[in-house]
Parts: structure tokens; C-alpha cells; sequence
């Protein structure tokens, strides 16, 4: 799930990755090593939208990154500029309890492996496949609902 309203179609981002440690990349088209990701669009709504990610490549932090190039970041990722999702930014006159600090919906980022690929060394191919998480499933529910 991304900030904003962001229409991708097969957008195909070929950016090389510079790994510097400390769990800290960028984009270095000189230094880097090869990275590429397919991005689709699957959902809209008006201050997200659900987004398809398919590395070709695997780089650290790799989706994250090409998605932040795109000014398109990850929610609640505020290492590439992503915004927490609270409650009140999607639903009108919502109001925390009293005494009471609204949390966001989601505790992470929100970043899912719904399906993973690979092929056996017999070149048989193998997918697994993930259900959302009960975060991730209540957030897209929530947006379903308040943010159309």
C-alpha cells in the first residue's frame, strides 16, 4: 500500500542499488548492482493506492527504494518518506477517546509478500502463497470502507 494516487502500468524501474551498510541503500547508477522492479497497480482510493510488486532482482530494500524514486512510498515506511495510516485521516469525524493518542492502524510499514516464486534445481517451478495479515486485512477493509 502506497501514499498517494499512483496509476501504474507495468511501470518497469531499472535503477541500480548501492548496498552501504548498516542496513542502508541508494541509488548509484555508477556503484550499484543491477535492480529492476515491475510495479502494477491494483487498487485505487483517494490518499492510497494498492500496488503490485514484482523484483526481478533482489536487492536489499529494493522495493522500497524504487517505490520512494516514484515519490510513491510505502505507508507507515518513514525511512523512505511513507506516512503512518491513522483511523482519522480516512474517516470523518473520528475522534480519539479522551486522554486517549490514536495509534496507526498498522504498528509497520505496510509491505506484504502475498506470493513467492522460485524454480527447483530440476527447474520445476514452486509458488507460495499468503494470505494478508489480520494489520494488513483490517487497513485494506478500513479504506474499502472510508476511503472510496
Amino acid at each position: 500500500m502506497i501514499d498517494g494516487h499512483h496509476v501504474f502500468d507495468n511501470l518497469k524501474i531499472d535503477l541500480p542499488i548501492l548496498n552501504q551498510g548498516r542496513s542502508t541503500v541508494t541509488i548509484s547508477r555508477s556503484d550499484g548492482k543491477r535492480a529492476e522492479t515491475i510495479f502494477n497497480s491494483i487498487r485505487f482510493y483517494k490518499h492510497y493506492t494498492l500496488v503490485e510488486c514484482q523484483p526481478l532482482t533482489g536487492r536489499m530494500h529494493q522495493i522500497r527504494i524504487h517505490l520512494a524514486t516514484q515519490r510513491a512510498s510505502i505507508a507507515g515506511d518513514e525511512t523512505y518518506g511513507g506516512k503512518p495510516v491513522y483511523l482519522s485521516q480516512i474517516k470523518r469525524k473520528y475522534k480519539a477517546g479522551k486522554d486517549q493518542e490514536e495509534q496507526p492502524m498498522m504498528k509497520r510499514f505496510a509491505l506484504h509478500a502475498k506470493e513467492v516464486g522460485f524454480k527447483l534445481i530440476d527447474e520445476s517451478p514452486v509458488v507460495i502463497e499468503a494470505p494478508y495479515p489480520k494489520d494488513y486485512e483490517v487497513l485494506i477493509r478500513m479504506l474499502d470502507k472510508f476511503d472510496v
